[in-house]
């Protein structure tokens, strides 16, 4: 494959699909291609922020108990002959305390392997209320990203729960407590389209970043 091939198309998120859902590890098919995962917190409006970045109501699809669905959710880009190539990768939402402490447990394993392991993966989207940012979980997965020097995407959600000056001091004060090498800070809103572009750009730079 020439290195043109190899890169995603301009239009990369104008034509997601859904490709499977995995209970394991194991089952989330062949590790080639470039992957971005997003993880986040169980009620920090992960699944919101996927449909906004690809222009769908329901591709990802959210749940009415925030913890329960434990599946990873791999979904396409580019249509059907890039999206086995260009993928998002959807993992179990984190931190709800309904969710047994067993679950928790063999959850943190199985992240700490994919991040570890996967050389597919080429950029995390962590997704935190900007309300509630950077509690120990979301560290964690920085700490993960971390580990294998990828860049992270702090994507602060329900901005638009915030006024101008709010937004400005909580974003400068985590980036001040918690610099991201090769990463940054963004606040957004899925429902009001705040830096939606922008989110776009960076996940589309990542897949496009040629790898050795």
């Amino acid at each position: 494959m020439t290195e043109d091939a190899a890169r995603p198309s301009r239009r990369l998120f104008d034509a997601a699909t859904f490709i499977k859902s995995a209970p394991r590890l194991a089952d989330i098919g062949a590790d080639d291609g470039r992957e971005v995962a997003f993880a986040g917190r169980s009620n920090a409006g992960k699944s919101t922020a996927l449909n906004a970045l690809v222009g769908q109501k329901a591709l990802a699809r959210t749940s009415r108990t925030p913890g329960r669905t434990q599946m990873i959710n791999l979904f396409g880009l580019g249509g059907e002959t890039e999206a086995a190539r260009f993928r998002l990768v959807d993992l179990p939402g984190y931190g709800f305390a309904k969710v047994p402490q067993a679950v928790r447990r063999q959850w943190g394993e199985a992240m700490a392997q994919y991040f570890a392991e996967r050389q597919s993966l080429v950029g995390v989207v962590v997704i935190m209320d900007i309300r509630h940012p950077a509690k120990d979980l979301d560290r964690q997965m920085l700490d993960y990203a971390a580990v294998r020097g990828l860049p992270v995407l702090a994507l602060l959600t329900k901005a638009d729960k915030l006024g101008f000056g709010q937004i400005k001091q909580t974003v400068a004060r985590l980036e001040r407590e918690l610099p991201l090498p090769g990463g940054q800070w963004m606040a957004f809103s899925g429902t009001k389209n705040t830096n939606v572009r922008e989110a776009r750009q960076v996940i589309t730079r990542w897949l496009s970043e040629t790898t050795d």
